[in-house]
């Protein structure tokens, strides 16, 4: 597995959102003894003209009594609490960028749900971070929010400013983005890592890429998920589809889709009104694409059945793709191999760093070959090809990685270098500058599918998390 920059998971993001998107594990406790795990879902709100359902669980201001109750729980999660403070704080963080960036507010029922769900996946995925001993130190967390702060064309103190202006202490930030970075290497390992691209693959999607080129354009969508429990008995199927059918009939009369989406949508954009963004329809899942190179902007789809749920999406703008610029210069390339350790509960950081710190030793005094430590020791897909990288263009790895190998002259091998993969040992065979080849296209054809692959797997995969985990609503006293 290369060291690939992945697109979708920028940190920046999280400037726009507080709730984390909704992945999920590979392996999680099994419910108490004598309790039946939660449904996927808080009990759905119910539109106006379905039957009407019963409240979730708590959530109502504690009730004076002789005692003054400070706080209290409203979700165990594991053998973990949320309680009904932490819900409240988020719940008005929320709201206050609703307002701040003029999105639609659901009611605020509605509202408590949603970040409740938001923040009983969050809590679920920091437990598995936890268990799999995946950290985020400080040095770590400064250079995110660093390269944050230079992707909003501010500096870290302006950026503080702007946190603390918006309501959000700027501690609670810092942790926000501690949690997102161990949750996105938690999702590098429990789902990215695990995608396989064929060479078929890739061939379908350029003969694709040829015929379409006069007319390649991008699209601005929204979506509302309804999501399927994991293993649902076709009953429970049913009732979701009605739910979702209900939710188009309401958009066909009228209803504002951003209000909608963050009333009643699964998905982990509910909350900024569905937003998606600009994508090009072939980044996307085909069944996505197919309805949507047949809309014009305004139009929302009939609902498509997806293995995670049932979908609406809205095409809000449609643009012509920017012209690829020719490649006025070469390209430098680099050849380049490495030795990848991956933080795992049986190995901590630092000592995969003073593993491959030692490596490095021996290699400098020629007792061992790079080849040979590779195929033994590198916890990566390219371990039985002695660590080889193949020839890497600018973009395709990561910047840790990247910065790294460019500072290497060929021959040279680099310390311990860590990135959201692990800690490295980087050698540079070789390098070269060239035009875009052949090679080239394929690789970006094979970037291009992993993505799409990428968004599917991680959606399938944060519904196993959520049904998985033993969730239990208290009812205040």
């Amino acid at each position: 597995m290369r060291p690939f920059r992945l697109h979708p998971l920028k940190l920046a993001a999280l400037l726009l959102c507080t709730a984390a998107a909704g992945q999920s594990l590979a392996q999680v406790r099994a419910p108490a003894p004598g309790t039946t795990p939660a449904p996927a879902a808080a009990a759905p709100v119910v539109l106006p003209t379905l039957p009407k359902a019963a409240p979730a669980a708590g959530f109502v201001p504690p009730a004076s009594s002789a005692a003054k109750v400070i706080d209290s729980i409203a979700v165990v999660v594991n053998d973990e609490v949320i309680t009904r403070n932490e819900v409240a704080s988020r719940v008005r963080s929320v709201e206050a960028r609703m307002k701040a960036s003029n999105a639609p507010i659901p009611d605020s029922s509605d509202l408590q749900r949603q970040v409740t769900e938001a923040m009983i996946v969050e809590r679920a995925q920091q437990q598995l971070a936890k268990e799999m001993n995946i950290k985020t130190d400080d040095q770590q967390l400064d250079r995110a929010i660093s390269r944050i702060a230079e992707g909003q064309k501010l500096s870290v103190q302006e950026l503080r400013n702007q946190m603390e202006k918006e309501g959000m202490p700027f501690a609670v930030f810092r942790e926000e983005i501690r949690n997102e970075i161990s949750m996105q290497r938690l999702r590098e390992h429990e789902v990215d890592a695990k995608i396989q691209i064929s060479d078929a693959e890739v061939d379908t999607y350029l003969t694709a890429e040829q015929a379409a080129a006069a007319d390649k354009f991008e699209v601005n969508i929204s979506q509302i998920l309804v999501r399927i429990p994991e293993n649902a008995t076709p009953e429970q199927a049913a009732a979701r589809k009605a739910r979702a059918d209900e939710v188009a009939r309401q958009l066909r009369t009228g209803a504002d889709f951003a209000k909608m989406a963050a009333t009643y949508s699964d998905a982990p954009d509910a909350l900024k009104g569905g937003e998606v963004g600009w994508r090009d329809p072939n980044r996307l899942p085909p069944l996505f694409a197919e309805q949507l190179v047949k809309m014009s902007p305004g139009q929302i789809t009939p609902v498509i059945r997806s293995a995670t749920g049932f979908h609406l999406l809205k095409l809000v703008d449609k643009r012509a793709a920017a012209a690829a610029a020719p490649d006025a210069a070469a390209q430098q390339q680099t050849h380049a191999r490495h030795i990848l350790l991956k933080v795992t509960p049986t190995m901590t950081a630092a000592e995969a760093k003073h593993k491959l710190a030692d490596f490095k030793e021996r290699l400098d005094n020629k007792t061992a070959k790079f080849e040979d430590l590779a195929r033994t020791m590198s916890n990566d897909g390219t371990a039985a090809k002695g660590g080889d990288l193949g020839w890497l263009y600018p973009g395709d790895s990561v910047p840790e990685f990247e910065t790294a190998m460019n500072a290497l002259k060929p021959g040279e091998i680099s310390g311990p270098v860590e990135t959201p993969f692990g800690w490295h040992l980087i050698e540079v065979l070789e390098r070269k500058s060239d035009d875009a080849t052949k090679e080239r296209q394929r690789n970006t054809a094979r970037n291009v599918i992993r993505e799409r692959k990428m968004q599917e797997a991680a959606e399938d995969w944060a519904r196993q998390v959520r049904d998985r985990a033993y969730v239990e609503f208290r009812e205040e006293k």
